[in-house]
């Protein structure tokens, strides 16, 4: 069985076709068990009930946006290990800094394609195939 049919992932984006979009996209590169939440504070819900494999959050989002929900992840005793991939709109690189520093183990920029999805997970997690 393929790695990426096995995978926990949990999609963070206040914009619902966002989060659709990326639940397409990982189903197409044959990940199967998706998680979604509308900002940080879901998921922050979500990420402590739930053995997660990946996170994949925007920036920009209300109540918690995605560097404080990074924050938060890498503090938790139960979520702070799993691999955090930033997703955002803007590619400047302070932001980029920014969230390497706060210890985002990659980032993407929207819009983004399967074979950039699947690149970026597998720089985090290995080969999903």
């Amino acid at each position: 069985m393929p790695v990426a049919a096995v995978l926990k992932v949990l999609v963070v984006d206040d914009q619902n076709s966002v989060r659709q979009m990326t639940r397409i996209t990982l189903e197409q590169i044959g990940i199967r068990h998706i998680h979604e939440a509308e900002n940080g504070k879901e998921a922050m819900g979500t990420a402590s009930l739930q053995p997660l494999d990946l996170i994949i959050s925007d920036y920009n989002m209300p109540e918690m946006d995605g560097l404080a929900l990074l924050r938060a992840v890498r503090g938790h005793p139960a979520a702070r290990k799993v691999p955090f991939i930033l997703l955002t709109g803007r590619g400047d690189r302070e932001l980029v800094v920014k969230a390497a520093q706060a210890g985002a183990n990659n980032y993407l920029i929207k819009p983004f394609t399967a074979d950039i999805l699947r690149q970026k997970i597998e720089q985090v997690m290995g080969k999903l195939s």
